[in-house]
């Protein structure tokens, strides 16, 4: 299967389960009253978006019980037990929690765009943006009690919903303090980013095994899959917030390197001699200029640190593919291990 095959693939896996996690999110999360604030939770949700966490969620689930690709009802979807749970409601649960990162992480960046809108908090105010992030954290909780897992199984998903909030606020205060520091340790970058992206990839992965009553075997290596594979998309988002034109990406291009932000790629440029603080005269991304960030690119290329960063991302993602041997062979399992070649490429 040629690389082009593969990614239509995924892309075609993609859309279908968007489709259905769109609106499974419609009978969720209504507009009510106050309706400012829930149709600040809407916002973001609405502005995009591919629901990447979701697709690994239900694939996870297929994966787990052998079963077909969307050959059955996530909402309706067999446990290894026999009983039925919603696996849909748990997707959701997990794509909420990442706009409820994503709307405090603008916030604290002073982002004004995010998926080529403005920001919640820029849409509407501060405020309410917090607000509304808040509003999705406590809704995803409340979608994982309705699952209908068993009961044990339910209770081990919130501890691992719950532990993996606790994880990316962490890797967030790490991200935060590294902006102060000019003495970073590539295992420090690649613990935050573990602990900012990956955790939620994994919780992804994991989280259906779980409620379906997988073995710890099988739970164990997802999660390890989605941390891997979440380790290598953020590096490789790193390179293309460098390389990629900022009407692509929804946001400013280079503004991880315009805000200070250490990624793979400074750190190994440091180490190479160069001095990364000196390579972008600008205080916001909004004062940045093309050039800028073309001369920087250059001068990152040329120390080959975005190839190294590149390269990290590739080895990350084959380990990932690793951790899928333990499940039965089959087009769930095959699409877990496209769609991770996939992040590294598209995932954007």
């Amino acid at each position: 299967m040629t690389s082009e095959t593969k990614e239509a693939r995924v892309l075609d896996a993609i859309r279908e389960r968007r489709e259905l996690v769109n609106a499974a999110i419609d009978e969720e999360l209504p507009v009510q009253h106050p309706e400012r604030l829930y149709e600040a939770t809407r916002y973001i949700l609405e502005a995009g978006g591919k629901r990447l966490r979701p697709t690994v969620a239900t694939l996870a689930a297929e994966a787990v019980t052998g079963s077909d690709p969307m050959s059955v009802d996530f909402r309706e979807f067999a446990a290894l037990d026999g009983t039925e749970v919603d696996v849909m409601r748990a997707a959701v649960a997990i794509e909420v929690i990442q706009s409820f990162t994503l709307i405090h992480d603008d916030i604290m960046d002073e982002d004004d765009l995010r998926r080529g809108v403005p920001a919640v908090h820029e849409q509407y105010d501060t405020s309410t943006a917090i607000l509304a992030g808040d509003t999705l954290y406590s809704k995803a909780f409340e979608f994982m009690t309705e699952t209908g897992a068993d009961p044990a199984n339910g209770l081990e998903a919130m501890r691992l919903l719950a532990s993996t909030c606790t994880e990316i606020c962490e890797g967030q205060a790490l991200d935060v303090s590294f902006e102060e520091r000019d003495d970073i340790r590539p295992e420090e970058y690649l613990e935050m980013v573990e602990l900012k992206t990956a955790v939620l990839y994994g919780a992804s992965a994991a989280t259906p095994a779980v409620l379906l009553g997988a073995d710890d075997e099988i739970v164990d290596a997802l999660y390890q899959y989605g941390i891997d594979s979440g380790r290598a998309f953020q590096i490789q988002d790193d390179v293309l917030d460098l390389t990629v034109p900022s009407e692509e990406l929804g946001k400013q291009r280079g503004s991880d390197l315009v805000e200070g932000k250490e990624t793979l790629i400074t750190l190994h440029a440091r180490q190479q001699g160069v001095d990364v603080d000196g390579l972008v005269d600008a205080d916001t991304p909004a004062d940045v200029t093309e050039s800028a960030i073309e001369d920087a690119v250059t001068a990152l290329e040329e120390t080959g640190s975005i190839a190294y960063a590149r390269e990290t991302a590739e080895d990350l993602t084959e380990r990932s593919k690793e951790h899928l041997e333990v499940l039965p062979e089959g087009g769930s399992r095959s699409l877990l291990e496209d769609l991770a070649d996939y992040l590294i490429v598209r995932g954007y």
